[in-house]
């Protein structure tokens, strides 16, 4: 008996070895594709690729588990960098929202991540709302999903973005209070507190809501969040643990602030300008723009009206800001912050985006780009030797016509994740989940 299946009966068997033949790869950190090649994954990662025609490549696999893509591209699989998973699709409006429970967010969370999955996206960065238990029942096969990344709470002042009371709300809030997807913290001490706190419950980042936000009920855009003393605390905190933090802000103020401070990441940035930009370069911060959260709270006129009116705001910037960032050298990488019944439009960033920057452009932010700032450079986000074997068969060139990303069900024939098919769409293809 295995008694390690009798503890845990959804343990996963290990990946089988299979060899794509004949295929041809995306390479993004060039921007050019390998053709004729011979890809060999085992063991969840890429254990060998030949463009020789060499047959060793396929020693040992049955011929069942030998696929010709033929005609077909096989690229690295997708990396959203900002995504909420808890705020699952059910109601119609953000204000519904607040009579969702956390019983309720994580029986729905399973769609959401298999809905991911199927999008070719395969690993994800929650930045407020994720839980340990959701990531680790991923990792164990309890539920199939992307790679979860996770910030736990992001951290917010009093009346700030993450604080969801209204104004005439006037029950106090305690440090390390929990409303919506984050936690309030002021002042040095609690920052350290709950900072350290979000850490030892398996945060892998810690996200700070470093300016005003469109969401929240009391605060403007234009505000600053956070002293300086309360960012430094948070940064030493990350920076201890051998992580890092990064900041919701939309103005040059909010972004200036936290990148001196030492925060590595800007979440939003639709406000900043060319000051800024050459700031983050220099730092070399990475930048997460989210333009189609902007586009669908619009659209399904999903925000109350201050909302909706801040939304208007940063939508008309959010393109410019990316475009010169992107000019200027910053990091771009690819999000999408969507919320509720939103989440089906994931795949529409890359059409948005479109508008202003080049297809390489656009997959280096969901692939090579995303895998720097989550730190797994080494081993996500290329079709490379000794990484995860993490990808999508598409049988059309994302690098000719980005926008085939959007159309998932037409142009993914098959997403590959650790070595597993999690979605085949594709008769040649069997899946294994």
């Amino acid at each position: 008996m295995d008694l390690s299946r009798v503890i845990k009966p959804w343990k996963l068997e290990p990946p089988k070895t299979l060899v794509f033949v004949n295929a041809t790869i995306i390479d993004p950190v060039e921007g050019q594709l390998i053709p004729n090649a011979t890809v060999r994954i085992s063991g969840g990662k890429i254990a060998q690729i030949d463009t020789t025609g060499s047959e060793t490549v396929k020693e040992g696999v049955d011929n069942s588990d030998i696929i010709d893509l033929s005609g077909k591209y096989l690229c690295p699989g997708l990396i959203d960098c900002h995504v909420h998973i808890a705020v699952t699709p059910g109601e119609a409006d953000l204000r519904a929202y607040n009579d969702m429970t956390e019983r309720i967010s994580l029986l729905r969370q399973p769609h959401v991540l298999k809905t991911m999955l199927e999008r070719g996206f395969t690993s994800i960065r929650d930045c407020g709302g994720a839980s340990l238990a959701m990531k680790e029942a991923i990792e164990e096969g309890v539920v199939p999903g992307p790679r979860l990344f996770i910030a736990g709470f992001a951290l917010s002042q009093t009346g700030g973005h993450g604080d969801m009371r209204a104004r005439h709300d006037d029950k106090l809030c305690c440090g390390g209070s929990i409303s919506g997807i984050s936690r309030i913290v002021d002042g040095p001490a609690e920052c350290y507190k709950f900072a350290r706190d979000e850490l030892r419950q398996g945060a892998d980042f810690i996200k700070i809501m470093g300016g005003g936000g469109v969401a929240s009920p009391t605060d403007r855009i234009e505000h600053v969040q956070f002293s300086d003393e309360e960012i430094k605390a948070i940064v030493t905190v990350a920076n201890n643990a051998g992580t890092y933090v990064t900041s919701h802000s939309y103005t040059p103020q909010a972004i200036q602030q936290a990148i001196n401070l030492g925060v590595r990441g800007i979440e939003h940035g639709n406000l900043i300008d060319l000051e800024t930009a050459q700031l983050m370069a220099e730092k070399k911060a990475f930048l997460t723009p989210t333009l189609i959260a902007h586009v669908m709270s619009k659209q399904m006129n999903f925000l109350p009206p201050d909302g909706a009116a801040k939304n208007d705001e940063v939508l008309e910037k959010g393109l410019r800001a990316m475009k010169m960032a992107v000019d200027v050298g910053v990091t771009v990488c690819f999000g999408t912050d969507l919320l509720g019944p939103m989440h089906f439009a994931q795949s529409k960033e890359f059409t948005v985006r479109s508008k202003v920057l080049t297809p390489i452009q656009i997959l280096r932010s969901a692939t090579t780009n995303a895998a720097r700032l989550l730190m797994q450079e080494d081993r996500l986000g290329q079709v490379r030797e000794g990484f995860a074997s993490d990808l999508l068969i598409l049988n059309a060139n994302p690098l000719e016509d980005i926008t085939i990303l959007d159309r998932s069900e037409q142009s993914i024939l098959g997403v590959v994740k650790d070595g597993r098919v999690m979605t085949s769409r594709w008769g040649k293809l069997r899946a294994d989940a």
